[in-house]
């Protein structure tokens, strides 16, 4: 089975330019606490809740002047749209996480694989990767 077979496609994102409040603002309106960071339709990077309580509130950064870019993940793991799930949910046991950003071969953002979605296409795979990576989270 193939990444695209299963990912979510509808990915919101935020900008490198906006805020950490505006990303923290769109998380909780979409009940998420990842975002993929977007510009000109490539993704650069990625913005966690953690990102933003941890790495920026925490330190003093002011949320409301502290762009995304200055707190976000620049090197992503990711995958393509026709990988096999098999193959993406090793590269989440490897890297120890839950959600795997899905490109197209021009590397435009796809989607979002998230352990969720890899559970609808295989609950042992779901369940491998949720085993490997419960030790860090």
């Amino acid at each position: 089975m193939k990444v695209q077979e299963i990912m979510t496609k509808k990915v919101e994102y935020v900008t490198p330019n906006a805020t950490l409040r505006q990303a923290a603002r769109k998380m909780g309106q979409l009940g998420v606490g990842f975002l993929p960071v977007i510009e000109n339709g490539i993704l650069i990077g990625i913005i966690t809740d953690r990102d933003i309580a941890c790495h920026a509130i925490g330190i003093g950064r002011d949320a409301n002047w502290t762009d995304v870019q200055k707190v976000m993940k620049k090197e992503v793991i990711t995958c393509f749209d026709d990988d096999d799930i098999s193959d993406a949910a090793h590269l989440m046991e490897d890297h120890h996480i839950h959600r795997l950003p899905v490109l197209h071969h021009d590397n435009s953002l796809a989607g979002i694989l998230s352990v969720d979605d890899l559970a609808r296409g295989s609950h042992d795979l779901a369940g491998e990767v949720l085993e490997r990576t419960a030790a860090t989270h």
